[in-house]
């Protein structure tokens, strides 16, 4: 492994990977990929080959990375390779892996020097690597060769620009040393989408091949075209070691050597070569790690806040102490109680905004389901009168009547109490089943002691089966009562004289149709659902239903009317929902064969629920607009309908209609008015007060109190869980408090003068004299401690004069003040300026020296230097 940097990051990673996998977690570092930019043939696959210490991508002239490389690297025990295209195979010879990307690429390019955007992913896992992702991007290329096509330089530079531009990939813009940097378009790349320059590392390749008489000095000194991360230089294999198998431990060596020697570098060998750009990019991965560390402990602190309660009443937690199991059964029980009033009587705290509550639902069924049940159950108009007729004939007899008889209207009212039953009863049926799931969801708290919660549904179940015996009986008494004696005097009842003036009255109306005020019943959005396919197939429109009319607008304004539809012969029958629709629709039709609305024969109306169906229905049935009867009555109907009434019959059956009608609508609005407080009182007031009062007793005679506190296997799970959560956090947040201790953030370095990326046209800038700065240049880690490579370092002598030193090198510009607070920086080590004595000081004393001179100085050092 050639990475000693990575090395040392990867125990640290682990550690936090090990803390957040403890507590069932990944932790989410998304450490940043690294791509190599640059021209064809710049040593792009050689700079990332040593990045990560092993030999395996294809080498050679021209071009050979013709397939961008996403390259994972993943922690693992065991060293081996997988490529994405077949994942069964598993390589553990990385000469393999070098051929297998070989016939990959020309499996999709073609073996004639042709280029594919579709990626090749290959993962190493080893245990020498961090999870990192590296990106070897084929080089940018400007003319066309073999089977490439005419544009292949737009080509390539979107291909390099969709993995560079996200945030978290670290560029290495790569430029031969042997071409003009004004000309690199791995530079002009970079700074189109990292214009800061915050995530760029210019790297100079083949040092060793420029002319002999030149160097890269003033690049690599960041003083010809400045970059904020600077210059690092590195020289890889060679063609002729890379076929001669020279491994790539003996290259570094190599490379240390070349910048040692060569006297235009060695003055800064020690932040050149390979090695130093290991190290800039693993303090790139350091400080990334460092600025997860925030956002990874205010999440741990956030869920540890959470489970502070919780884990305090489980810290001391004896599951078999049997005051705690008194405790907690009187609590249970007692929050069991409050819980079900809460549900039924309403409560300002906690409130449900996704559905309703048991109490609420019960208004309902009192106040619509109810009132609905009853309106369904009104007669029919035809029905109703010959079932008049046939009791005012039937009464007498052979005779023939002269006025209309008591007995007709006494018949056919108790007829009509009759039919109470039914909707009474199917009213206390509902406020049972909602009361059996009011009693269930409050029981759901209990689920940590399973036979508790058993015996709680059980006894509260069958005392509301019971009560439910004695509601229904007392219901039917109320009905019966009714039935009982029919009070003519009512004050409401308006008498035989009053139902024939009514029936002229209704007569008269009917020859003047809509007169008097229109009684709005209901407004509400529907969706029309059988519109034409061309229109849009259904539309939603807001519906007004009165007494007389249906009308539909556009909006809830009500000012754009879209159709008024009369009432007149509609009825309602109802429409199977469709198979891809979540929609309830019924459908309203004209029983004259009529068209209803333009060239339907029927409009289909939808709901969202049944509920909402159900109270349309009611509401037309309240404005005249009957269901649909089978067809098999309607035929028995008419037949039956085939006979004629004499004028006087007729005006007897109107007049005793309308006091039916009447009598009617006092018994239900009594029975309206009865029903709520009926079940109120003898089911749900009673329900509660057995909680509160008797439910404790029960459950103590039903069976011993250590079985019914028997904690489920699920709940002894979960308080295990609960406390290893809390300590494996705890420990979490030790480890990251420990890992901000252990490592140092480099601070950005300062921002350079880079138009120079900008300008095409200049090819090579003037050099700009900048200030020497007495510290290394931003974004070096701390020089290693120990004699310097290269030449003698010099020191100055007291009184020497500026004329004496060496050569100042430029650092990359920056004020001196953004690293001298910082306690982790280096020592500086070269002067800003000449050196001075400050006064006080006595000669004599030996100065920290200035920079190493360009090239071998005969000046010798009178004693040796103090760096340390």
């Amino acid at each position: 492994m050639g990475n000693r940097g990575m090395e040392e990051l990867i125990p640290l990673v682990n550690k936090l990977q090990d803390a957040f996998s403890s507590i069932g977690q990944s932790c989410h570092l998304d450490l940043p990929q690294i791509a190599v930019v640059g021209g064809q043939s710049a040593g792009k696959s050689s700079v990332l080959e040593n990045f990560v210490g092993r030999d395996f991508l294809p080498r050679g002239s021209g071009i050979v990375t013709r397939r961008p490389l996403i390259l994972q690297l993943i922690f693992s025990k065991t060293e081996y390779a997988e490529f994405l295209h077949c994942k069964s195979k598993k390589f553990t010879d990385f000469d393999e892996v070098r051929q297998e990307i070989e016939a990959e690429t020309d499996r999709v390019t073609g073996t004639n020097k042709g280029i594919s955007p579709v990626p090749i992913n290959l993962r190493v896992y080893s245990p020498h690597v961090l999870n990192l992702t590296l990106i070897d991007l084929p080089g940018i290329t400007k003319v066309p060769v073999g089977d490439q096509p005419a544009d292949i330089e737009y080509q390539i530079k979107d291909m390099i620009l969709q993995f560079i531009s996200r945030e978290s990939s670290l560029i290495l813009a790569v430029t031969p040393a042997n071409m003009d940097l004004a000309n690199s378009d791995a530079l002009k790349l970079a700074k189109e989408v990292d214009p800061q320059g915050l995530r760029t590392i210019g790297v100079i390749t083949k040092l060793d091949l420029m002319d002999e008489g030149t160097d890269a000095r003033d690049v690599l000194e960041n003083k010809l075209l400045p970059l904020r991360r600077g210059y690092i230089g590195v020289v890889n294999r060679s063609q002729k070691d890379i076929e001669g198998k020279k491994d790539i431990r003996a290259a570094l060596a190599a490379e240390r050597k070349f910048f040692l020697s060569h006297p235009a570098y060695r003055h800064m060998a020690d932040r050149m070569g390979t090695p130093h750009l290991q190290k800039t990019l693993n303090q790139q991965l350091t400080n990334h790690i460092r600025e997860s560390l925030p956002a990874l402990r205010s999440k741990l602190q956030s869920q540890l806040l959470s489970l502070e309660k919780e884990v305090e009443e489980y810290k001391n937690f004896r599951p078999d102490d049997p005051t705690r199991k008194t405790k907690a059964l009187l609590q249970m029980v007692q929050q069991f109680g409050v819980d079900f009033e809460k549900r039924i009587e309403g409560s300002g705290d906690q409130v449900d905004t996704l559905e309703l509550s048991g109490g609420a639902r019960i208004n309902r069924i009192f106040h619509e389901r109810f009132p609905f049940e009853l309106v369904k159950m009104e007669f029919d108009e035809k029905d109703l009168r010959r079932e008049i007729s046939y009791a005012i004939k039937n009464i007498h007899g052979v005779r023939t009547g002269l006025f209309t008889p008591d007995l007709a209207f006494e018949a056919i009212v108790k007829k009509q109490v009759v039919k109470l039953k039914e909707p009474c009863l199917k009213c206390v049926d509902l406020v049972i089943q909602e009361l059996i799931n009011t009693v269930r969801q409050c029981t759901s708290k209990l689920s940590s002691y399973p036979r508790l919660r058993e015996e709680t549904e059980r006894i509260v179940t069958t005392y509301i089966r019971e009560r439910e015996g004695r509601t229904k009986d007392q219901i039917l008494l109320l009905i019966d009562i009714e039935q009982s004696y029919i009070n003519t005097n009512h004050e409401d009842f308006i008498g035989f004289a009053n139902a024939q003036q009514r029936s002229t009255q209704l007569n008269k109306k009917r020859a003047i149709p809509n007169q008097g005020e229109i009684l709005v019943i209901r407004r509400g959005w529907l969706t029309i659902n059988n519109i034409s396919l061309m229109k849009g197939g259904s539309k939603e429109y807001w519906f007004v239903l009165t007494a007389e009319s249906l009308s539909w607008y556009k909006d809830e304004e009500e000012k754009e009317k879209k159709y008024m539809l009369p009432l007149d012969n509609l009825k309602i029958r109802d429409v199977e929902k469709g198979f891809m629709s979540n929609k309830h629709v019924f459908a309203i039709f004209n029983t004259e064969q009529r068209n209803v609305y333009k060239d339907l024969r029927q409009i289909e109306l939808a709901c969202d629920s049944q509920e909402d169906v159900d109270s349309w229905k009611a509401s037309f049935l309240r404005a005249g607009v009957y269901p649909e009867k089978d067809q098999a009555e309607n035929e028995d109907g008419v037949q039956e309908n085939t006979f004629s009434m004499d004028p006087q019959l007729e005006r007897q059956v109107e007049t005793i209609r309308n006091l039916v009608d009447s009598y009617v609508a006092i018994i239900n609005k009594s029975i309206r008015d009865l029903m709520p407080k009926t079940i109120m009182h003898l089911m749900i007031n009673n329900t509660k007060a057995f909680i509160h009062h008797e439910l404790l007793a029960y459950l103590y005679s039903s069976a011993d109190q250590s079985s019914l506190m028997e904690e489920s296997a699920d709940q002894a799970q979960r308080r295990d869980d609960m406390l290893r959560m809390y300590h494996a956090l705890k420990e979490a947040l030790s480890i990251i408090g420990d890992i901000s201790t252990s490592t140092v953030s480099t601070p950005v370095p300062p921002p350079v003068d880079d138009t120079w990326l900008q300008s095409t046209s200049s090819h090579s800038p003037t050099p700009q004299r900048r200030p020497m700065s007495s510290v290394h240049p931003p974004g070096r880690p701390p020089a290693v401690r120990g004699p310097t490579p290269g030449p003698p370092l010099i020191p100055v002598p007291v009184g020497a004069t500026a004329s004496f030193s060496a050569p100042p090198i430029p650092s990359r510009p920056g004020p001196q003040s953004v690293f001298a607070n910082d306690p982790f920086s280096a020592p500086p080590q070269i002067p800003s300026r000449p050196v001075r004595i400050p006064p006080g000081i006595p000669p004599g004393v030996p100065r920290r020296p200035p920079a190493a001179p360009s090239r071998p100085t005969i000046i010798r050092p009178a004693e040796p230097s103090l760096l340390d």
